[in-house]
């Protein structure tokens, strides 16, 4: 069997919990190492396999699902609070990735664990939007004049607020890119689209195509490959839940023309037919394999893709996993920045860590 234990649940169909200590053990670190201890939970629930796992493991998969519950719990609170905070605020805020399939009940949010909650609104109204988050209790603990200018002048983003009393996190954003980036996405395009979230006047969440496009430009440019499976199935469960839409295929392909998002879609969805067996429209997979760059890079991503989407655990590092993850962390930053911005940014980076200013 294959050492990574934790694609194959979702990947084969005959999947059955039969496996040795030894293999529950790398299952179960897998796993956890992906943040997908509650979702491996989910999975045998749905699949009423949960009572044939092993006590030892069960225990694991259990207590893994009750700290995702009660993370979902205090979610859904945090996001009333922010809900509560913006209510003066004009125009639209938009709840994005794991917060947005939360509230919207949908099934990437399933054994979902957060580390923030990250939200867009148009870039005229980041400093209202701060402000008032400011006044419900959020700040920004970031004190270093060259990081705040590093945020709000060349990044999608300003640096994360933190509630001085719940410790909760928000990533306040006005677009899903760097300006920048390559794929440098107008915010406001995403903006126009956004839906309603029912129950939470101003709030919204992006249309579905968006949001799978933002699920694929995110795990291909942040360069965070330790939860790239969670990432893939995020895309999964998205395509499957707005693959019954009429037209929805046609209409993913040709708003990833619009926002120039060609290339991380064609990464994302060879990936997912690569690890997980998902399958895409026969009559559009033409239109699909055009979206893709040069055979060359196709070849080098697919090879640099395999290896660093696997789960970040031993039992399923090979002597070139490192390489790949480096490789991709490097080409990361290379898409989001020109070199002249990007060279001073690493080098200061690197002197920071080496000499970190006393306190």
């Amino acid at each position: 069997m294959s050492a990574n234990l934790l694609t194959a649940v979702w990947a084969k169909t005959d999947w059955r919990p039969a496996l040795s200590v030894h293999e529950w053990e790398s299952l179960l670190g897998q796993a956890r190492q992906a943040r997908l201890l509650a979702r491996l939970a989910c999975q045998h629930i749905d699949n009423s396999l949960l009572d044939d796992v092993p006590i030892g493991p069960r225990v694991h998969l259990e207590g893994g699902l009750r700290l995702a519950e009660r993370q979902q719990h205090e979610v859904r609170w945090e996001v009333d609070r922010i809900s509560r905070a913006l209510r003066g605020i004009e125009g639209p805020v938009v709840v994005l990735k794991g917060a947005a399939y939360l509230m919207a009940n949908m099934a990437a949010a399933r054994g979902r664990l957060f580390a923030d909650i990250d939200l867009l609104v148009p870039r005229a109204q980041i400093e209202a939007v701060e402000n008032a988050l400011f006044a419900a209790g959020w700040i920004s603990d970031e004190r270093d004049a060259y990081n705040q200018r590093y945020y709000r002048q060349w990044m999608h983003e300003i640096p994360p607020l933190r509630h001085v009393h719940r410790d909760s996190f928000i990533d306040l954003h006005h677009t899903i890119t760097p300006p920048t980036s390559r794929f440098n996405v107008d915010g406001d395009k995403l903006l126009r689209d956004a839906m309603p979230l029912p129950g939470y006047p101003g709030l919204y969440i992006l249309a579905p195509v968006d949001m799978v496009l933002h699920s694929a430009v995110h795990l291909f440019q942040e360069g965070e490959f330790g939860h790239g499976l969670r990432d893939l199935l995020d895309l999964r469960d998205l395509l499957n839940d707005f693959s019954h839409q009429a037209n929805f295929w046609s209409a993913l392909i040709e708003r990833a023309e619009v926002l120039g998002l060609q290339i991380p879609l064609f990464h994302a969805l060879f990936q997912l037919r690569r690890l997980l067996d998902f399958q895409t429209p026969e009559h559009l997979q033409s239109r699909l394999d055009q979206l893709g760059p040069n055979r060359l890079s196709r070849a080098l991503m697919a090879w640099m893709l395999g290896l660093a989407l696997q789960p970040d655990h031993p039992s399923c590092d090979s002597r070139w996993t490192g390489l790949a993850r480096w490789l991709l962390y490097v080409r990361s930053h290379a898409l989001r920045m020109p070199l002249h911005l990007l060279i001073p940014h690493l080098l200061r980076k690197s002197w920071m860590r080496r000499f970190p200013p006393k306190t």
